[in-house]
């Protein structure tokens, strides 16, 4: 190893999503110094590790070959850990494929030592699922460059908030009958995201592993089937009744996940059609290079059930993606924009210090809902699944803390001020696009004012008309939440909550 001062530098890319989230404070604690590469570093910068000092947040995009260059600069290594299989993406395939070429090229540029890429397993031996595909074809580009790849193949990963995981705890716990297509009975062998971790650090340490394609997985191989009824039986369940149809498509099964889970169509339907592959380790080298217990099904499924129970979820599948810019969520009436945006402000007062009445506010969503109405949220989530949207379904990460970047049922967090402001945006199916905002403000008596903005920057006529729809609902649901919040404090209400409207000075248009 080099005894340049940053020999010990670790790229990694993807660092908001799933597995990036929960690798690099692994990487942080045993010393390394690491490069998160992403596209929003406001995700990682609320982190509870985001200020380490051993760590630097570059903006980026594996899809942008030059900022991707600036990141591998004085890398030892970089991880890859990134794909293109969200909503919203046309050609996941495609774009992989170029992400891929740009980390070969940009490791090479940088003189990196190792490429570490995180793929699926599934043998060519017969027709792979699209998805699969894909993954093979990214160790394939990475490969075509002149930095060494070590490449870890993985099938299920059991970890709480992953979205193979979450697809098998919705299905289970809330069908006591599945009707299922024939895969239920493939033979895949899973692995416990710790194990993944503990192998994806390791092998920085072990240089038996560059170059090498690596099967990860549980000792025993097992099949869908056997993994509901564990998870049945893990869960205090009742036994379930599974039903496999063999006309039941992976297309149709993907629009079943959908409804069912908080997993999106859009995910659902490549994972689905991945589960006829037999997903098997065909070698299993990795077990005497970086030995460690390997958790069975049974095992990672409970530590991932006392994870969720406990709401210590690090990271989930909803942490991908781009946190969308919403200036227009501003006060004022920027024109520019494309339209007027329409606004509905409401506030109330109470004998509590910000601080007070915080942990009531960021309690919003999940298991404790919107103080008020919650009937009418959950309709407006079925809606929202319904048309092809994220629904309630997604609820929250964790309970006790949230970080920009957060789901939150239908919204993700946008900003975040503890104890000043919480800034959410809409995901749920619109003709247009939403905001809605809680600000806090302590005046010297102790005293604090909690207002509640909703924003609606409508898309055409329909926009519009959709606003003019559920404004009658506002007087009493927006007021009910105010309500909601000041009940969750304990504190007592000294005036509103009343309606208000905000006025703008010029230079806010």
């Amino acid at each position: 190893m080099s005894n340049s001062p940053n020999a010990k530098t670790i790229l990694v890319t993807g660092g908001s999503g799933y597995i990036g989230g929960r690798l690099i404070p692994l990487l942080l604690d045993a010393g390394y110094r690491v490069k998160a590469l992403a596209r929003t570093p406001e995700k990682l910068v609320g982190r509870p590790w985001g200020s380490h000092p051993q760590l630097e947040i570059i903006k980026g995009d594996v899809l942008n070959r030059d900022s991707l260059m600036v990141a591998a600069a004085d890398c030892r290594a970089a991880y890859y850990l990134v794909h293109s299989m969200l909503p919203g993406v046309a050609d996941f395939a495609a774009a992989d494929r170029n992400a891929a070429h740009n980390m070969a090229a940009a490791a090479a540029q940088g003189g990196l030592e190792q490429i570490i890429y995180l793929s699926g397993l599934g043998e060519n031996t017969g027709p792979l699922s699209h998805h699969l595909q894909s993954r093979t074809e990214v160790g394939n580009c990475l490969r075509q460059g002149s930095v060494p790849v070590t490449i870890l193949r993985a099938a299920m990963i059991i970890g709480s908030g992953s979205a193979s995981f979450e697809i098998l705890r919705y299905l289970v716990d809330r069908l006591p009958v599945m009707v299922t297509p024939r895969w239920v009975s493939t033979p895949c062998q899973p692995i416990g995201v710790r194990n993944v971790l503990h192998y994806l650090v390791g092998c920085l340490e072990q240089p038996q592993t560059i170059g090498k394609t690596l099967d990860i997985g549980q000792p025993k191989v097992t099949n869908y089937r056997e993994l509901m009824e564990t998870y049945a039986e893990e869960a205090g369940l009742r036994k379930r009744i599974i039903i496999p149809i063999p006309l039941l498509t992976p297309r149709l099964s993907s629009y079943w996940i959908h409804l069912v889970t908080p997993v999106p169509a859009s995910i659902a339907r490549p994972l689905a059609e991945g589960l006829s592959n037999p997903v098997i380790c065909t070698e299993n080298s990795i077990t005497e290079l970086l030995p460690q217990e390997l958790f069975d099904a049974r095992k990672a499924i409970r530590l991932a059930l006392d994870r969720i129970r406990q709401q210590q979820v690090e990271t989930t599948w909803s942490d991908s993606g781009n946190l969308q810019p919403a200036e227009w969520s501003a006060a004022g009436d920027p024109n520019w924009s494309g339209g007027s945006v329409f606004e509905d402000t409401r506030e109330l007062t109470l004998a509590a210090t910000a601080d007070e009445v915080w942990p009531a506010v960021t309690s919003i969503g999940g298991e404790v809902g919107y103080y008020y109405a919650n009937w009418l949220w959950k309709i407006r989530g079925l809606i929202d699944r319904f048309s092809g949207g994220v629904g309630l379904g997604r609820g929250r990460r964790s309970s006790p803390t949230l970080y920009p970047g957060d789901v939150i049922d239908f919204w993700r967090i946008l900003a975040l001020k503890p104890g000043e402001q919480l800034l959410l945006v809409a995901e749920m199916k619109l003709p247009g696009k939403a905001t809605l905002s809680f600000k806090l403000t302590e005046n010297d008596q102790g005293n604090t004012t909690l207002q509640q903005t909703a924003r609606f920057l409508p898309r055409g006529l329909l926009g519009m008309l959709y606003w003019y729809a559920v404004t009658p609902f506002h007087f009493f649901v927006f007021d009910g939440m105010l309500r909601g919040i000041a009940k969750a404090t304990g504190k007592p209400v000294t005036a509103g909550p009343s309606k208000i409207r905000i006025l703008h000075p010029p230079g806010d248009s």
